[in-house]
Order: structure tokens, then C-alpha cells, then sequence
């Protein structure tokens, strides 16, 4: 781990460790809440992806005709966690996407799927993100993060992007929460058991190889340049402290 990195862990600690210690794992105590949870939490899962699709259009080719972009190991670190991220394996095997294994874990525990469905069909049809955002039936703390999410995507350098993508974003899964869904999958089997797929295969994808390559890739990026490494640490704390904003709302929710 470079110094540029351990500098930036630490001053970012503080927030990280609100998010893992946060009370609305806590307050997650039945498959209810479980719910209500994942209906707010999926909107993050989706724009993530957005954030990832972005760093990967502004660091490779993505037009025609093709030319050399950037660098081979930068272009290389970016497309192979999008490789991961948009063609895993679900818990049966076949390819998918963690954003639709995790509508699938949706669908298993019964939730309300129809605000993420409505919301993607509004954008497929060709409606602007910022008239979708606008649909009535998405949770106002959901709405304010993708926003905050939008804002490094559409107005921030790559080096921030990439620096928000890998410190930002982490799904900090504290093992509370990871115990409380497996035990109700042993209460309730074929209820949670892909929830806690999706859980662990997160963990143990991207959590380790992808949180590897990102490190590279933001090092990368940020170069040696001090400047670029102060407005990532910026942003990240931005990002992290959305978190805790969403994490809140949805606290407030279950209470």
C-alpha cells in the first residue's frame, strides 16, 4: 500500500467507521425490515454501476472507430472489475449482473420491486435521469443519494471517479448484518439465500480482487500529484458522508 493510499484511509477512518458502526443494521430485525431496507438500498446497487460504467467510458475506447485510450494497465484494471461487476455468476451459476442478482434477492424475500422496475423502464423508454429521479414512487433519500452519486459522474475528473468508485462505494457489510441474514436463512431457507449469495460473493469479489485492482487503478490516476490526491480525499469523504445520509433516512424509516 502506497503512502498516497494509507493517507487517504486514514482521514476518510472516521466516516467509514460511522457507516460500519452505524444503528440501522441494528434495527434490521425482521424479513419486514430486511425489506424496507433492500427497497432504498437497490437504487445505490444501480447507480453504482453507473459510476463504474462511466470510469470505464472515460478510461477505454468506447466509440468507433477504436483508438488507443489512456493506459494498457489502467484499461486493464477498469475492464477487468466491470467484467466481475456486469457478468458475475448467481448462486445457480449463469451470468448476471450484481445489480439484477440483487433484483433477484429482491424478489425472493417479496419485496416491493416496483419502484427500481418503473424507474429502469422510465430510462429504457428514453426519459431523461433527471425526469426519472422525479417519479413519485422513489424514496426521497434514495432520489438525494443518486443525485450526489450523478454530480462525480457527470462534473468530476477520472481521478476522482476512480478514487470515489473505490473508497466511496464500498458496500462497508458489517458481520452483524451478514449473521443476521444468514440466520434467517437458516429460520426461513429458499426466503434470504440469495440476499446472503449476493452477500458473500460481494465480499469475496469485491472485497478482495476488485478492491485490489481499484487501488491500482486510483494510484494510477492520482500519479504523485498532490493536488489530485487532496480533491479525491474530497470527494470520497462527499460520497462516504451520502452514505451515512441514506443510512440515516432509512433508519428513520424503520424506527
Amino acid at each position: 500500500m502506497t503512502n498516497h493510499i494509507r493517507k487517504l484511509k486514514e482521514e476518510i477512518a472516521p466516516l467509514r467507521n460511522q457507516l460500519i458502526e452505524h444503528p440501522v443494521y441494528a434495527k434490521i430485525k425482521t424479513l419486514a425490515h430486511l425489506n424496507l431496507f433492500m427497497e432504498h438500498h437497490v437504487f445505490a446497487v444501480w447507480d453504482f454501476m453507473s459510476l463504474l460504467k462511466s470510469l470505464q467510458r472515460n478510461l477505454t475506447c468506447v466509440n468507433l472507430p477504436w483508438v488507443p485510450v489512456g493506459s494498457p494497465q489502467t484499461r486493464y484494471l477498469i475492464n477487468e472489475i466491470v467484467l466481475g461487476e456486469e457478468s458475475d455468476v448467481d448462486e445457480k451459476g449463469r451470468r448476471t449482473s450484481h445489480f439484477e442478482l440483487y433484483l433477484n434477492a429482491m424478489e425472493q424475500t417479496r419485496c416491493n420491486r416496483a419502484p427500481i422496475l418503473d424507474f429502469i423502464h422510465s430510462l429504457n423508454k428514453g426519459v431523461s435521469l433527471e425526469e426519472s429521479l422525479q417519479m413519485a414512487n422513489i424514496p426521497a433519500g434514495s432520489r438525494d443519494f443518486m443525485a450526489s452519486t450523478f454530480a462525480v459522474v457527470n462534473s468530476r475528473g477520472k481521478h476522482v471517479q476512480a478514487a470515489v468508485f473505490t473508497f466511496g462505494r464500498e458496500d462497508l457489510i458489517p458481520g452483524m448484518f451478514l449473521n443476521f441474514v444468514r440466520e434467517l436463512d437458516n429460520q426461513s431457507p429458499n426466503s434470504v439465500n440469495i440476499l446472503k449469495y449476493y452477500l458473500e460473493r460481494h465480499i469475496e469479489v469485491d472485497g478482495e480482487h476488485h478492491s485490489h485492482l481499484a487501488y491500482q487503478m486510483t494510484e494510477d490516476l492520482c500519479g504523485d500529484d498532490e493536488k489530485k490526491w487532496a480533491e479525491a480525499t474530497e470527494e470520497v469523504s462527499i460520497a462516504l458522508k451520502a452514505r451515512i445520509k441514506l443510512w440515516n433516512e432509512i433508519a428513520d424509516q424503520l424506527n
